[in-house]
């Protein structure tokens, strides 16, 4: 599999500027025959991967999808993880959180949706939204009843920082492989599917009105985003920006990446024990019998 997929890793202590990734690039597929090609080789690799993953049971992988609305977060999961066992994977979207969630720390919430050692987990959106949404619109931040010492310091963003990269660092010692991915999308191409959304009845109901006042926030985003991607992109738990102008390249794009996280992990199929091995034997001899 080739490396170029990490020209979009974010280097740790590399500044993000934004508008010098690109939200489109060349077609990683020759046609759509060759795309659909390419995924089926993905999505048949991401099987075994993930089986393994399963039987030898020390590792556990967490994917974390940011995008701004209509960047495909849910056509990416959607396509990407089609093939995989159902029983060794869960997806958790995470919305406004509730009241409960508001009155523990920022973390909490998404903590309890962690995946198990031999599962993959996949946050649509994540405990990031704390850095984020809530730093563009502080209405937010305010409802989290936090000390005034702490709501109003100004460094609360670095410091939140500080909670996510050790946060992170401890799930990668204890067996969680993080990868994380911004899709970044223009905003020209997320006015053209906000459009095909409104003009289809069949996808109306995708679009949110609130969609719409989100997108006049969208340098205050790309702000954000930048320094959140700049303060935590680590070596245990990398940001990929991608490109998501073209849905295909970036589906492409994610299979590949979590293949080769996937393949860094150092997994095997379990081994009987020299006793268990005299049983299995037994067992067979039995099972031969006519």
């Amino acid at each position: 599999m080739p490396d170029d997929i990490d020209r979009y890793r974010v280097r740790p202590g590399h500044k993000v500027h934004l508008d010098r990734w690109h939200t489109a690039v060349s077609a990683l597929y020759d046609s759509p025959a060759d795309y659909d090609r390419l995924r089926g080789e993905y999505l048949g690799e991401l099987r075994g991967r993930q089986q393994l993953l399963y039987a030898d049971d020390r590792y556990a992988l967490l994917v974390i999808f940011q995008a701004m609305d209509a960047a495909g977060k849910d056509s990416v999961i959607k396509h990407v993880m089609s093939g995989v066992n159902p029983q060794g994977c869960q997806v958790t979207s995470f919305k406004h959180p509730s009241a409960e969630e508001l009155d523990h720390d920022f973390l909490w919430r998404t903590t309890r949706a962690l995946p198990e050692r031999g599962r993959i987990g996949i946050f649509n959106r994540s405990y990031y939204e704390e850095v984020l949404i809530a730093r563009v619109h502080p209405e937010i931040l305010r409802a989290e009843q936090l000390p005034d010492s702490i709501a109003k310091a100004r460094d609360i963003w670095r410091k939140r920082f500080e909670s996510i990269t050790a946060f992170e660092r401890h799930l990668h010692r204890n067996g969680t492989q993080v990868v994380k991915f911004f899709l970044h999308l223009s905003p020209e191409e997320q006015r053209r599917r906000f459009l095909a959304r409104i003009d289809d009845a069949n996808h109306t109901w995708k679009f949110n009105v609130d969609d719409m006042a989100e997108r006049m926030h969208w340098d205050a985003y790309m702000k954000a985003y930048a320094e959140c991607l700049t303060a935590t992109s680590t070596q245990h738990a990398p940001w990929y920006i991608v490109p998501a102008d073209d849905k295909k390249n970036t589906r492409l794009i994610v299979s590949r990446v979590i293949l080769k996280t996937l393949a860094g992990l150092r997994m095997r199929y379990p081994r009987p024990t020299a006793a268990e091995e005299r049983k299995l034997k037994a067992i067979a001899r039995k099972l031969r019998r006519p």
